[in-house]
């Protein structure tokens, strides 16, 4: 087998398309079909399959070679990108998978610098929930994730601690309060945002012994703050996903302070290639010494 027709069947099965994936290597059609032929011809196995209906598929040992073939090519990556630094160069690919308010508070600053030192990197985003982030980490689709909570299943580092604050309309009785005892909160009609926001609400809640009334879930924060304001309840939101808080609706400390950890996860921090040991430690230079008091 060789190496092009291992990029053939990866760029294949991430476009599911061998029209697209010709286009995205420069070759025509019958030579993508031929390189994957050959490379079902040398494992002794059928990678894809075409199917009227749904286009090309993934058989199930093909699903489960694309993961081995995701670590080859990236290991390719490895050696042409330390090659390339001895020559004084940095090339290469960062894939990157983040949640929204993550995408959006860290990674345009990151990739501004990173940009602007190395310019012949690329960067591809991949934007999802958290679980979408772990699922791509774990099949090699990203090199990084930005998540939340320390994760047992990658090697993470810590990237910033997130404050979060009561949300309250303007009237409600415990608005008179500067700070928020999470006890004063009990049996309160909550509305939880989810996006890595209600881990460790649900924790606090539990260690102080307080009584949890969930009344509405959401999965966005716009959602959220226009429930408030309807009275609908009241809610706890992370410092970085409340960008402006919005008319007749005000913040409160809580006691005790209730942090999320955001952290980088690769599946091996120590097997990262060079272009990924540059983007973490662009990142920790932005991010880890702004951590909240």
């Amino acid at each position: 087998m060789t190496i092009t027709q291992l990029r053939t069947f990866l760029t294949v099965a991430e476009t599911s398309s061998f029209t697209k994936a010709g286009d995205i290597l420069h070759m025509t059609q019958p030579a993508v079909s031929r390189a994957i032929s050959s490379l079902e011809a040398d494992l002794g196995v059928t990678l894809l399959i075409r199917d009227r209906k749904n286009g090309i598929l993934l058989t199930d040992i093909g699903r489960r070679m694309l993961i081995h073939i995701r670590d080859i090519m990236i290991g390719i990556e490895k050696l042409e990108q330390e090659a390339a630094a001895e020559k004084g160069l940095e090339i290469g690919t960062i894939r990157i998978g983040s949640f929204p308010t993550a995408s959006a508070f860290f990674l345009p600053k990151i990739i501004s610098r990173i940009e602007h030192r190395f310019p012949q990197l690329e960067i591809e985003l991949h934007e999802g929930t958290i679980n979408e982030v772990k699922k791509w980490l774990a099949s090699r689709e990203i090199d990084i994730g930005i998540i939340t909570e320390p994760s047992f299943e990658f090697e993470t580092i810590p990237l910033y601690n997130d404050k979060m604050v009561a949300l309250l309309r303007e009237d409600h009785s415990l608005c008179h309060k500067p700070i928020i005892c999470i006890q004063d909160l009990n049996d309160e009609p909550l509305i939880i945002c989810k996006g890595g926001n209600e881990i460790p609400i649900i924790d606090i809640f539990e260690k102080t012994e307080t009584s949890m009334n969930i009344r509405f879930v959401v999965h966005n924060t716009g959602a959220l703050l226009n429930m408030i304001q309807e009275g609908l309840g009241v809610a706890i939101l992370s410092e970085l996903s409340l960008i402006t808080t919005p008319p007749h609706i005000v913040t409160r400390e809580l006691d005790p302070m209730v942090r999320r950890e955001i952290c980088l996860a690769a599946p091996s921090h120590t097997e990262c290639s060079l272009a990924v040991q540059l983007f973490i430690r662009t990142a920790q230079e932005l991010f880890c010494h702004k951590e909240e008091p």
